[in-house]
């Protein structure tokens, strides 16, 4: 680690060999510009001089990865964790864009209300310029990436906001069965009430058929790798050189108590275990 105990800074050190990921990539670019005076003082005095914190363009560019990047963790945490589905997933994307192409077009008017660090950069009329055609370079990648998606959002708003979505935009074969749904006001304080899967559940098949086989296929989207990589850590941790002798079916055992969300009815094993007749 570097310290910086005889600055006054809100930030006593730095991380001096890291793997930095992407998630924490944000921080670490802030927690550098943040302290760009110390690590310039503290490599003079080592005799490695850094001129690249005196370059005004280079710490310009600096500050708008900074804010970019803070940006970008944002989503990515948005887009982490258990229980999402495609629809909330999505729904953070487009919001990032949006925020891209409002970004791109104040700064073109010099406007960085929303981007902080480069603000206090003070960037040239040309680094903005060239700023605003990579966000819009950085908006029309995610566009590409996630064009497929346009294709279903009219049914992912029916499914997951099927009270305030428009008949005429929905399938034909549910168009009946949804204004059925919409004009039901005990079903709608039932939506309200639950979550999307007790609620697609609740309805009847009898009554809604396309509805609830619409709703199955779009909530089983595999929209998050949160499970995944909760398994691979979960077995990493078990399957170690220190636990060695332990089996597959132990290993597969453990897997799936750690990622169950089955509450195990512990009174009635106990029960069990009590009416056993031991032998002796």
């Amino acid at each position: 680690m570097l310290h910086f105990e005889e600055s006054e800074t809100e930030h006593r050190d730095i991380p001096y060999h890291a793997a930095v990921r992407w998630l924490s990539l944000g921080k670490v670019l802030k927690r550098v510009w943040d302290l760009r005076e110390e690590i310039q003082d503290f490599c003079v005095k080592k005799g490695n001089d850094i001129p690249q914190l005196s370059d005004a363009d280079w710490m310009a560019d600096l500050g708008f990865a900074v804010d970019v990047t803070a940006l970008m963790s944002e989503l990515n945490v948005k887009l982490q964790g258990k229980g999402l589905f495609v629809h909330d997933m999505y729904s953070a994307v487009k919001a990032f864009m949006r925020k891209l192409q409002l970004l791109s077009s104040q700064m073109e008017d010099n406007i960085l209300t929303h981007l902080p660090t480069l603000k206090e950069a003070t960037p040239s009329a040309d680094h903005l310029q060239r700023y605003s055609s990579m966000l819009e370079a950085l908006h029309g990648e995610f566009s590409r990436r996630f064009k497929d998606f346009k294709t279903v959002e009219n049914e992912m708003n029916m499914i997951f906001s099927p009270f305030t979505c428009h008949v005429d935009d929905a399938p034909s074969d549910v168009q009946l069965e949804l204004i059925d749904l919409q004009s039901d006001t005990l079903l709608s304080e039932h939506f309200r009430s639950v979550s999307l899967p007790e609620f697609y559940s609740s309805l009847k098949e009898e009554n809604f058929p396309h509805i609830r086989r619409r709703a199955q296929k779009m909530m089983v989207l595999f929209g998050s790798t949160y499970i995944c990589e909760q398994t691979f850590s979960v077995m990493k941790f078990n399957k170690s050189r220190y636990r060695s002798s332990i089996t597959d079916d132990h290993l597969s055992a453990v897997l799936r108590i750690s990622t169950s969300d089955i509450e195990p009815d512990f009174r009635a094993l106990v029960q069990a275990q009590d009416r056993l007749d031991f032998s002796h």
